[in-house]
């Protein structure tokens, strides 16, 4: 009797999933697995509002398994050690999954890959959550893209991406292997349990992913030029769903080449260009070392940080600067377990040039808090504002908080839904012309080093 694992990972949903879908076509039994893997070397542990979306992930998921006949199987565990047992206890012939991109999963899997060959197992594995893997598109010399713009020029070159394949309406019936209680994995917090705001925000899973999707197509897509706005409803609040796999980019990409109201398609471009970012930031961490701790530009390892006092950490981290745009961002970040991109801009340029504080500091903070944190985004976004990373923002770049709101919250209206106007206000922590000043001679000092 034949049958088959499909490993999911950052792939959790049933339409337009290859490795599910060869699953299926192998025949025989089919034994869907995710594996909650905090052991294997090199794989970062997920934070803590990263977690909580996991949890409804799976639970999520698990549900449309059993509506067709099928289930969710958890285990906990290395990867490695995980997979092989799978094997063992099913009798599976074959293991699918879908491709990921750092150093030390592609490690992991590679592994996992010879030793079941060793044994006689088929293994195969498929791009599912990139539109252009990091080696398709590279420079005339096969080196990648530093710039995003040749980058995103580059790939619109490529041939079209591919159209998404359909939910299956049935699934091959499981195995009788058991596996873990979600709740033994104690993902959700509970004590105390700081997740209502973001229980009100979001919905995780397959089907909350295109709920998201068809609201920003019919009511926000058309405001798209006003995305810079905190106060306005014209970003697609995708990112978690597609961090989590709950939607391909392939079902974005041709959701927004599909029908569409003229005032819509005239702004799907820019959108589109976006989603490419996504996709240039994996390409940035695919090729360089863990992006999360080394600069990608090394002359940045002499950067003169400073170790701020911890009073003003707390501040930063708190939304207590007495800067309302910042704030306002990081209690955004708190209780939704998201930020508005604009104003992340301001909220992390303060933190690395005003309070001159390793961007790695940063980095980990939206680590824990973000629902979105991924290994390439969340970094890459970082060392873009440090000025470390691939296409950075240049350092001496330093975007005033209190010119940002002018600009894109002019009438504050963003900046009352996270700071109310009768709040006794601290007084600014630092300033703002000197701070700047003190940034700029940091990054001079570092040049002539």
């Amino acid at each position: 009797m034949t049958g088959a694992i499909v490993w999911l990972r950052d792939d959790l949903r049933l339409a337009d999933n290859p490795a599910l879908r060869a699953g299926i076509d192998h025949g025989g039994t089919l034994t869907v697995v995710y594996v909650l893997d905090d052991e294997s070397a090199g794989v970062r542990t997920i934070g803590a509002a990263a977690r909580w979306w996991l949890h409804h992930s799976l639970t999520a998921l698990d549900g449309a398994l059993r509506e067709r006949g099928s289930r969710l199987v958890l285990r906990r565990g290395a990867a490695a050690d995980v997979v092989d047992m799978l094997v063992a206890e099913t009798g599976a012939d074959a293991v699918f999954w879908n491709r990921r991109y750092g150093n030390a999963e592609r490690e992991i899997d590679a592994g996992i890959k010879s030793a079941l060959h060793e044994h006689g197992v088929e293994a195969h594995s498929f791009a599912a959550n990139l539109l252009w893997e990091p080696w398709t598109v590279t420079t005339g010399q096969g080196q990648p893209f530093k710039v995003f713009t040749p980058f995103w020029r580059a790939a619109q070159a490529m041939p079209e991406p591919r159209h998404p394949l359909p939910k299956p309406r049935d699934l091959p019936a499981p195995t009788d292997v058991t596996g873990d209680d979600l709740d033994d994995w104690a993902l959700l917090p509970t004590k105390p349990d700081w997740a209502a705001g973001l229980r009100d925000a979001w919905t995780p899973g397959e089907l909350g992913a295109h709920r998201r999707l068809e609201h920003f197509v019919e009511h926000a897509l058309e405001d798209y030029d006003q995305r810079d706005e905190p106060s306005m409803d014209a970003t697609s609040g995708l990112s978690p769903h597609l961090r989590w796999g709950e939607i391909s980019p392939y079902q974005v990409w041709h959701r927004l080449h599909g029908e569409l109201e003229p005032s819509q398609r005239q702004q799907a471009p820019a959108f589109l260009r976006q989603l490419a970012w996504r996709e240039f930031n994996w390409n940035e961490y695919f090729h360089c070392e863990d992006i999360a701790t080394v600069n990608v530009r090394r002359e940045f390892d002499a950067f003169p940080w400073r170790d701020a006092p911890e009073a003003e950490l707390d501040a930063w981290r708190t939304g207590t600067t007495g800067f309302d745009l910042v704030d306002a961002g990081m209690r955004e970040l708190w209780h939704t377990g998201a930020m508005h991109n604009r104003v992340r801009l301001a909220a992390g340029s303060f933190l690395v040039k005003n309070l001159l504080v390793d961007w790695r500091v940063g980095e980990q903070w939206f680590w824990d808090t973000l629902v979105d944190a991924d290994a390439a985004n969340n970094p890459g976004n970082w060392q873009w504002v440090a000025g470390s990373g691939f296409d950075a923002a240049p350092y001496f770049r330093v975007f005033n908080p209190e010119r940002q709101l002018e600009r894109f919250d002019p009438h504050r209206e963003y900046v009352r839904r996270w700071v109310p106007a009768d709040e006794e206000r601290p007084e600014p922590i630092v300033d703002l012309k000197a701070t700047r000043q003190r940034a700029l001679d940091a990054y001079d000092r570092m040049r002539r080093s």
